[in-house]
């Protein structure tokens, strides 16, 4: 199966029910947004910068691009890239690229304008979907990439040389193109890069994509009640296909775009989640923040938290230990 196809199941079981949440505690803007067709609510004063999404929501916005992609020329297995910081659109962007019949390839939000342009022209990949963040670095090379037909930009104040996504998926079909799709086919690239050189490409069907939110959905016994916490980057695997897991139960998931300590245990608190992926750096920082009095875990409700999802690199055994002292009925 597919796995857009567990979007659309998504949709008609939980349309209602909240599936993507994005929290930026470093920034409060004059409104808070739900993605409930761009409605508008009033913030409450001192609290962070807050946008929720539905899982019918999350379809239709799906659709919405993937149909913005065939109008302007795509065909199944042209390329897609991504290039874009953890926030509400990213998913909807990358599922409906998926529903287009194209493959999409995140890039990682670190790649100076010389390594983006390396990897669009490696993967051929003839559309781009950037943010806010990466303007500078397209308009270095946006006259250096032929192969990318069109870019697409995903924010307020488009520059010249890009299209408005925001703009555009407004005069775009809600409904699903149904592109057939095989588990064969191929789904997405991921670039491994780092340590040894300039990026590496990895090619993936749809059966290794819905492996993934198998495997992961199994291991971490995930339910439709589970709340899963995002912090890392979904650019990379080690945080969309941990997020698979709960995409696969229908459960929802939240963004945070920020690791303080008070920010991470407000975020499991205010919205009971109960799975949050950490890195080693950002477990440490909790322990030492308790541990200096910085923050307190009466104040939060914490709880609901059973499992610590943390990897990506070497992790002491040290602190898993100093970890289960403080909270005793985790899992890791």
């Amino acid at each position: 199966m597919p796995i857009t196809e567990i979007l659309r199941r998504n949709a008609e079981l939980y349309g209602q029910e909240t599936a993507l949440v994005e929290i930026n505690p470093k920034f409060e803007p004059e409104s808070r947004i739900t993605w409930r067709e761009y409605s508008l609510m009033q913030p409450e004063p001192g609290q962070p910068f807050r946008r929720e999404m539905t899982w019918k929501d999350f379809d239709l916005k799906a659709n919405r691009f993937a149909n913005l992609l065939l109008t302007r020329g795509c065909h199944k297995g042209d390329k897609v890239a991504i290039l874009m910081m953890n926030s509400l659109e990213w998913l909807p962007v990358y599922f409906g690229i998926l529903r287009a019949g194209a493959v999409a390839v995140p890039l990682n939000y670190r790649y100076t304008a010389e390594e983006i342009r390396y990897c669009l022209e490696k993967a051929d990949c003839s559309m781009l979907a950037f943010g806010p963040e990466f303007i500078g670095r397209m308009e270095e090379i946006c006259d250096r990439i032929p192969r990318v037909r069109h870019l697409f930009y995903v924010g307020e104040d488009c520059p010249t040389f890009a299209d408005s996504y925001n703009e555009m998926i407004g005069f775009c079909s809600s409904e699903n193109p149904n592109i057939p799709l095989t588990d064969d086919d191929f789904g997405a690239i991921y670039y491994s890069s780092g340590t040894t050189g300039f990026p590496k490409a990895i090619l993936h069907r749809h059966r290794s994509l819905m492996h993934a939110a198998t495997v992961e959905q199994k291991h971490h016994s995930q339910t439709h009640d589970d709340v899963f916490l995002c912090i890392p980057p979904l650019y990379h695997t080690g945080a969309k296909m941990h997020w698979f897991g709960s995409f696969l139960v229908g459960g929802k998931a939240v963004l945070l775009k920020g690791t303080r300590p008070e920010w991470v245990l407000k975020a499991v608190s205010d919205e009971h989640c109960t799975i949050v992926w950490l890195l080693v750096p950002w477990a440490q920082d909790i322990l030492d923040a308790i541990d200096r009095g910085d923050v307190k875990l009466s104040d939060y409700q914490l709880d609901q938290w059973r499992l610590m999802h943390i990897g990506a690199q070497p992790v002491p055994p040290s602190l898993i230990k100093r970890w289960l002292g403080v909270f005793p009925h985790h899992q890791y």
